[in-house]
């Protein structure tokens, strides 16, 4: 059985089996009891993941023909693919569970802030993502590509790149490089006022980056908190614990 590649879900399918084997060997310095696969698309990694013992494995696939696909191919697949989008599924286990995947690169972004609503059941991710995204994810401060979704992601997790992908690793060759990181969720969280005072303060301090962070968060603190000498500096310039120990001075959050 065959199927077509839909551009719409930003599928690019793996086909090279050196890069499956190295990112389930990356899978299992950390063996886990339960996984997700995000985006199995035509089950290169899948058939990997299927083989390894004792864990309890689903697949998250919205799309009708490849959810076909992989029944046909992957008998041992049967009754374990969730047919839905992996942004609008309730948690997949009870407990901890791990995951992975090539991830849809139109959504890749939206998969990890959807994992860190979950962070307490997520001890681990492996995730393939345009090497863009991942250098954005592991990016330290004062880097151009330290951002919101550095700082949000660090917060809660160790990031390592662990390799490029190559686009000739893939049916179709994307346009650009794509790299496999790897989230491992820290033992110890940062002190700060709230989950919700310190997203707030992220996004508003990055949404205007090349500003003196007195200018880009003025709306957030009282204008004597603003005097201190660290809103001199801009947003890339903080450290996460810079930003987690601000909220503590934020007005009404």
């Amino acid at each position: 059985m065959q199927y077509t590649l839909k551009k719409s879900l930003g599928q690019h399918f793996l086909k090279d089996e050196s890069i499956c084997t190295r990112i389930v060997a990356a899978l299992q310095e950390h063996y886990p009891k339960q996984l997700v696969e995000v985006g199995p698309g035509g089950g290169a990694l899948t058939k990997y993941l299927l083989e390894l013992d004792d864990i309890d494995f689903k697949a998250v696939e919205l799309d009708d023909e490849k959810v076909e696909y992989l029944n046909k191919t992957f008998p041992a697949i049967n009754g374990k693919i969730i047919h839905q989008s992996f942004l609008d599924i309730d948690a997949p286990f009870e407990g901890s569970f791990t995951v992975i995947g090539n991830f849809p690169y139109n959504i890749s972004s939206q998969i990890l802030f959807k994992v860190l609503d979950w962070k307490q059941q997520v001890p681990t991710v492996i995730g393939m993502f345009q090497k863009e995204v991942a250098e954005r994810v592991a990016a330290r401060p004062k880097s151009k590509a330290y951002g919101i979704i550095s700082v949000l992601i660090q917060a809660h997790y160790e990031v390592e790149y662990l390799f490029d992908v190559p686009p000739e690793s893939f049916n179709p060759p994307p346009k650009v490089m794509s790299g496999v990181i790897r989230l491992t969720r820290k033992e110890t969280a940062y002190e700060m006022k709230s989950e919700k005072a310190f997203v707030n303060l992220v996004k508003t301090a990055f949404n205007q980056r090349r500003k003196m962070l007195r200018n880009a968060v003025k709306g957030l603190f009282d204008e004597t908190v603003l005097q201190d000498e660290l809103f001199t500096k801009r947003a890339e310039q903080l450290s996460i614990e810079d930003f987690a120990a601000l909220t503590f001075k934020m007005q009404g959050a």
